[in-house]
């Protein structure tokens, strides 16, 4: 019906927001928000859902998820019906889900690869939710901070995804460039990519070979834990969400590499307007939610 969304805004030349500017921008942008959503349908609003925190884990906490958590739950009061609370994590792997269509199974891998989470995790279809059960994660930087950290060393905006990935597009003749990539079991790290990268920066190196070795690092990381899960687990589908796995480059390279006979992996990716954070995937939960409730 609608999908509304204003991306937050962040000073040229930093990397990120801190939590109350944040919490701040999300409380401005609201009732600007709200208002393009009234007049667009005569439908009745039966539930509200929200994102109450980052993932299920009993420390995962932002003061951002305080903003929306209060404005659902004022609306439901105000209005009356429920609201149903989920995780930023369940809403990308919902989203991510309906959007590639897949994976048709009720158990498989999953990576949430973004600015703030680097995770594979093994997921249980439940009747309005997933279970979730982290197999491994970064040891130190997420990816998109890895991409971040050097796509503004290069001059380009944050978040710098959209633009590392158009730049890696040009001077394709550039001699190509390799940053290792560490993996530990299914542990990963990009704190020394991430110097290897500015390094190549400070010393001058192509911009456009610097963006595909960044993105090939990241590509050759999730190869490796991808690999090690479908050996050990048996499991051949991973759905992989977040705004990072809205890159192209790495879609590519991880089809090139995973989806090989030999390999038999399975992989399905969202759209990338469902790749990056959105809402979609907490509505559909909602919805799936108030179903069930009204059939119990």
């Amino acid at each position: 019906m609608a999908d509304k969304r204003q991306v937050l805004t962040v000073k040229p030349g930093t990397i990120g927001l801190r939590q109350q500017e944040a919490l701040f921008q999300h409380w401005h942008n609201f009732p600007r928000l709200l208002k393009e959503l009234t007049g667009l349908s005569d439908a009745k609003v039966v539930a509200v859902a929200y994102s109450r925190q980052p993932t299920d884990r009993p420390s995962s906490y932002l003061p951002v998820f305080t903003a929306g958590s209060s404005l659902a739950q004022s609306l439901a009061a105000i209005l009356d019906i429920p609201a149903f609370p989920f995780t930023h994590q369940e809403g990308h792997l919902a989203a991510g889900r309906l959007g590639a269509h897949g994976p048709p199974v009720t158990s498989f891998l999953a990576v949430h690869l973004s600015g703030g989470t680097t995770e594979i995790m093994l997921v249980r279809e439940k009747p309005s939710s997933f279970e979730v059960s982290v197999l491994g994660q970064t040891l130190d930087l997420n990816a998109g901070q890895f991409v971040d950290r050097v796509g503004v060393a290069l001059g380009l905006p944050f978040p710098a995804g959209p633009s590392l990935e158009k730049l890696a597009l040009t001077d394709l003749e550039a001699d190509e460039l390799v940053i290792p990539s560490h993996t530990c079991g299914y542990q990963v790290s990009f704190s020394g990519p991430t110097t290897a990268a500015l390094r190549l920066v400070s010393q001058g190196a192509n911009k456009a070979a610097i963006a595909r070795a960044v993105f090939r690092c990241i590509a050759n990381s999730l190869e490796k834990i991808i690999r090690l899960a479908v050996m050990k687990l048996k499991i051949h589908d991973a759905l992989l969400v977040g705004g990072v796995a809205a890159n192209n480059f790495i879609r590519q390279r991880l089809r090139q590499r995973l989806e090989h006979p030999a390999v038999g992996t399975q992989l399905f990716f969202a759209p990338p307007n469902l790749s990056t954070d959105n809402a979609v995937g907490i509505a559909y939960l909602g919805y799936l939610a108030f179903i069930r409730r009204e059939q119990s």
